[in-house]
């Protein structure tokens, strides 16, 4: 049991939470791309910029399965208590508070701005907003990181690695 939990749970890290964070991370290139252009609302970055929105909140709900399938493999392991698990459960909370609440509404806003003006110079704000999705998008990566590094190390675990 404790194998299958296992594959499911690395399995839907890396088909949900890789394209997830991938596509976070470009989209600000693409959205800034057609942010630049003389009509950001037909220019080429805007499709890919969708596309990247589409793939981020697309997986955002599937992704439930990872840290779901990983509290059943903790509780089969008995090692719900570990203090590396309840800080890589924290920092996947916060991932996702992070993911739900800024990234996916900031680029939804960036997008209708896009599709909707005429004039790069309508929005001159846009850029730092890009920046700073930019930046969510880091430690949005980072954050899962961290995760990865804590669940093959587990430090102070006693749970026999």
């Amino acid at each position: 049991m404790k194998a299958l939990l296992l594959s499911v749970h690395v399995l839907a890290a890396v088909i949900l939470i890789g394209p997830i964070t991938v596509a976070a991370s470009v989209f600000p290139r693409y959205a800034r791309s057609a942010g630049s252009a003389s009509d950001p609302s037909t220019a080429p970055g805007l499709a890919v910029a969708a596309a990247m929105h589409r793939i981020t909140r697309g997986y955002a709900i599937p992704a439930i399965a990872v840290p779901v399938f990983g509290i059943g493999l903790a509780a089969a392991m008995h090692a719900l208590g570990q203090t590396w698990l309840i800080v890589s459960m924290v920092l996947t909370g916060i991932a996702a508070g992070l993911l739900v609440l800024r990234i996916v509404p900031t680029q939804a806003s960036a997008l209708d701005r896009l599709r909707h003006q005429t004039d790069a110079r309508v929005d001159p704000g846009g850029a730092r907003r890009l920046g700073r999705l930019g930046m969510q998008t880091g430690l949005f990566a980072t954050l899962w990181a961290v995760v990865v590094v804590l669940m093959i190390t587990r430090p102070g675990s006693s749970t026999g690695v």
